[in-house]
């Protein structure tokens, strides 16, 4: 148990200094955004903490409700969920939950699908669309290039590694894959898929969640019961930590196989794989500027 636990303070001294180091890079702006985030969080946490937890819970709850009777409710969330795959949105996971939150565990069907659907064509619309300039990008971008060969030799294992890892965020890494020309929309989406479990872990997270945001249905649980509902959703919260920061280690010992690896095309991939997590790669220079 004391090895376990070693190891993981281990892991996350390691994440820690990850991030410091990675901090320390970043420019003038990009620290700026930094603290905008964490500043916006403060005043999250503030504004929770001032209207209480319960009146947001039966808000939240009543609204997908309303959401849940509408004829074609769940259509609503799934163009959300498309709009959110395209770069710079974000909130994925949010939506997950609220499908399980509005839907209960029935919500996984229409989650998958707005996934799946989000994903594919986000990663059709930005390559038609950016196709021209990628191709003259990637020809004068040497680490590009050599990410491109990598993917290309190892195929299906690291396409779905990458794909799997929360970095670079989803929206970020539909953009990265439209970005790589080896990967074809076929390796994509097949790779997409392997990300359903995590799908249903958020969904089933947010449909316990629900059970314990309506003060009528809170009511009525005994203690138990809603000690056992909120396990479920410790549990599945948990789960999805682990398995996320499972992925993210294995995709980081991969990026050092790279790194150690004495070809110098395996190095200049790791660094456009470790580039690539820092979303701005994509948005300064395939996304955004000329």
């Amino acid at each position: 148990m004391s090895v376990a636990l070693a190891k993981m303070a281990r892991f996350i001294k390691g994440l820690i200094q990850s991030a410091s180091s990675r901090y320390e890079k970043l420019g003038l702006v990009g620290k700026a955004v930094i603290w905008f985030i964490l500043f916006f969080y403060v005043c999250l946490a503030t504004f929770i903490i001032v209207v209480t937890p319960a009146r947001i819970a039966q808000f939240t709850y009543d609204a997908a409700q309303y959401i849940r009777h509408l004829p074609y409710g769940y259509t609503i969330i799934i163009v959300v969920m498309i709009v959110a795959s395209f770069p710079p949105f974000i909130g994925h996971v949010t939506l997950l939950n609220l499908f399980g939150f509005t839907y209960g565990i029935r919500g996984f069907f229409p989650a998958a699908f707005g996934t799946l659907a989000g994903s594919a064509i986000a990663f059709v619309t930005l390559r038609f669309m950016f196709s021209k300039r990628l191709r003259s990008w990637t020809s004068t971008n040497e680490k590009w290039q050599a990410l491109e060969a990598v993917i290309r030799s190892r195929g299906m294992p690291l396409i779905i590694l990458i794909r799997m890892s929360s970095f670079p965020p989803w929206a970020w890494s539909n953009s990265l894959f439209a970005s790589i020309t080896p990967v074809s929309l076929f390796q994509f989406f097949i790779a997409t898929c392997f990300v359903l479990p995590k799908v249903l872990v958020y969904v089933f997270v947010g449909s316990r969640i629900a059970r314990l945001s309506d003060g009528e249905q809170r009511n009525h649980m005994d203690t138990q019961t809603k000690i056992i509902n909120s396990l479920l959703v410790a549990g599945g919260v948990l789960i999805s930590v682990v398995a996320s920061s499972l992925v993210y280690y294995l995709m980081q010992n991969e990026i050092k196989r790279l790194h150690d690896s004495p070809s110098e095309r395996d190095e200049l991939a790791a660094e456009a794989l470790e580039a690539a997590e820092e979303a701005p790669l994509l948005g300064s220079n395939f996304l955004g500027s000329p």
